[in-house]
Order: C-alpha cells, then sequence, then structure tokens
C-alpha cells in the first residue's frame, strides 16, 4: 500500500508544488477569441470500492473517468485544471491510487478541499494539504486580467480541525444554531468559513478591485441557490460578492446533482460530481470572453453561456 512518503514525492513530480506564475490573456480580436480557457473537474471521490448498496457513486470508477478527462485536457489550450474538492471518499491510501494520474496533466492545476478528503483518520488530518500539493487550505491565483479565490469551507467543521481544535467548538455551536433556526443547510457535512478566512476574502476582494482584476471564486461548498449543501455561513458570503461589481462568478462541487443561480450578472454554479453513474462521465472547460464565461460540458455536465454584464474589471 502507498506510504505518505509515496504519495507527497508522487505529488511533487506532478508538478503541484511549484509556484504558480500566472498568465496574460490573449489579445481580444474583432472575431472574439477566448482571452483564456481552464479545465474544471468536481468531486472525483475516489475509493478502492465497489458503490453502496442501492447507492449511485461508482467510486473506484473514478480513476478511468478521471484519465479521460485529462487526455481531453490535454488535447486543448488551457491556462489551468481546477478540482473542486472531495479528490477521495475515504481512506487515506486512495490519494496514493488517484492523484499519480494527475502526473499525466500537461497543464497548471489546483486543488480545492472537500468534506471527504478529510476522512482519513486523526493521524492523517493535518497532513491533506501538504500532500495533494496545495500552499495552504485558501489561497489566490491571478491571470488573465482575473483573479481566483480559493475557499476553504472545511475551515470551521466537525471533521477537518484535528482533535483539541478550538474550531470543532465553533463548529458545534454554529451547526447547533442552524439546526435550530431549522436550516436545510445544517448537517454535519457542511462547514462554514472562520471569521479569519471571512475577512481575507474581504481583503482579497479589494486587492484585486485595486488591481482592476474580475474576480472567479473556486469553492466545494455552495453557497446560491438555498439548497441542504449550502456553506453554513452561505448568506455573509453571498452578500460579500454581491456587493462587489467586479465578482464574476462562483464555481463549486459538493452537490452532485448541479445546480445554478444568478444575483445581479454574478453567476453561480454547480459542478456535477464525476463519482455518480457508472458509466458517464463529468467534467467540463471554461472560456473565458470579454463579456462572457462559456462552458462546454462533458459528459453530464451541461454547456453554458454566461453573460458577464455585471462583472467590471480593468
Amino acid at each position: 500500500m502507498p506510504t505518505r512518503r509515496m504519495l507527497i514525492k508522487a505529488t511533487a513530480a506532478a508538478g503541484l508544488l511549484a509556484p504558480f506564475g500566472g498568465f496574460s490573456a490573449a489579445p481580444a480580436s474583432a472575431q472574439g477569441n477566448a482571452l483564456f480557457r481552464f479545465g474544471i473537474i468536481a468531486d472525483p471521490q475516489y475509493a478502492p470500492f465497489p458503490p453502496k448498496a442501492g447507492g449511485t457513486r461508482y467510486y473506484a470508477n473514478s480513476l478511468w473517468k478521471l484519465t479521460e478527462a485529462i487526455d481531453t485536457f490535454n488535447q486543448q489550450d488551457l491556462q489551468f485544471v481546477a478540482t473542486l474538492g472531495d479528490i477521495i471518499d475515504r481512506h487515506w491510501d486512495s490519494f496514493g491510487d488517484i492523484l499519480p494520474i494527475y502526473d499525466k496533466l500537461r497543464h497548471d492545476h489546483f486543488f480545492v478541499l472537500g468534506n471527504h478528503d478529510y476522512e482519513v483518520g486523526q493521524d492523517y488530518l493535518r497532513s491533506v494539504v501538504r500532500t495533494v500539493g496545495m500552499p495552504k487550505p485558501y489561497y489566490d491565483f491571478t491571470g488573465g486580467g482575473y483573479r481566483f479565490i480559493v475557499l476553504d469551507g472545511n475551515d470551521i467543521s466537525l471533521f477537518a480541525p484535528p482533535a483539541g481544535d478550538p474550531r470543532l467548538e465553533i463548529a458545534a455551536e454554529r451547526l447547533a444554531k442552524l439546526k435550530e433556526a431549522g436550516a436545510s443547510n445544517a448537517q454535519s457535512w457542511n462547514g462554514s468559513l472562520s471569521d479569519e478566512q471571512f475577512a481575507w476574502l474581504g481583503e482579497t476582494l479589494e486587492k484585486a478591485k485595486t488591481a482592476g482584476e474580475k474576480v472567479i471564486v473556486l469553492s466545494h461548498y455552495p453557497i446560491y441557490p438555498d439548497n441542504m449543501h449550502n456553506l453554513w455561513d452561505s448568506d455573509r458570503i453571498v452578500e460579500l460578492l454581491t456587493s462587489h461589481d467586479h465578482v464574476a462568478a462562483f464555481f463549486n462541487g459538493h452537490n452532485h446533482a448541479g445546480n445554478y443561480g444568478e444575483i445581479s450578472g454574478k453567476h453561480f454554479v454547480n459542478f456535477q460530481g464525476m463519482v455518480e453513474t457508472p458509466a458517464h462521465n463529468a467534467f467540463s472547460t471554461v472560456a473565458v470572453y470579454e463579456d462572457r464565461l462559456e462552458i462546454t460540458g462533458f459528459g453530464r455536465e451541461p454547456s453554458r453561456s454566461l453573460r458577464l454584464d455585471g462583472a467590471r474589471g480593468a
């Protein structure tokens, strides 16, 4: 079975630990060429196990599905690929099976972490971020006149902080309040941003505004429309994002069925889970234009054309 040392070696070989230098947008021509393109994967949720009785999640099939997605991405001119969390379903050794597949990707890659990525046992909770090659649980990067903000919805949760971490008590309190209010997202498998991370989000939005950048937020958990899968503190995040004209979109996974909403020209796209169904894949590419985002869905993922009338950058 793969060891932690083997996993980190495989991850480093895939180039996930290398610093990202950003990228420039292509000149917009009269024909309306895309400024840049990137790939999206949501919820591979791999584990070397068969589906649960009556279940729809084919965990082991995500190895060939991810390989198919990467083969498709490698045939395209993309600036990067992002995986929106739940790389694995459970068990630490699952990382050793799926992470090396990313070594075949010729593009830069970014991870967001989901709730299932922490189904690894207490001994490994502190190692997840490093093993998948992330600089830290939440971060941002820039390119093509955009700032991409990666959120950590596991920050305040009942499963990601290790035993004894004060965030566990905060998580229990937040969940209890939501349950008392009858909130549909009062689920133990959701989470929320810490107040520190929420403040960082506000500061990063201001930094993007000052730089004349548009913003796309990448998250595992949805925040809109109202749904049982949403972050516990989705309301304050929606309020913050919709108060900034330069925010273009919020991309997430977690709800495997997918979803979509729009507020004042800002698009909230829930991408479908790769792990669902035995034979049909789900992944996407996104082409960024001056006036729109063109999402091309593969397999079960629908294609969408999203106008950017409400997002203003430089």
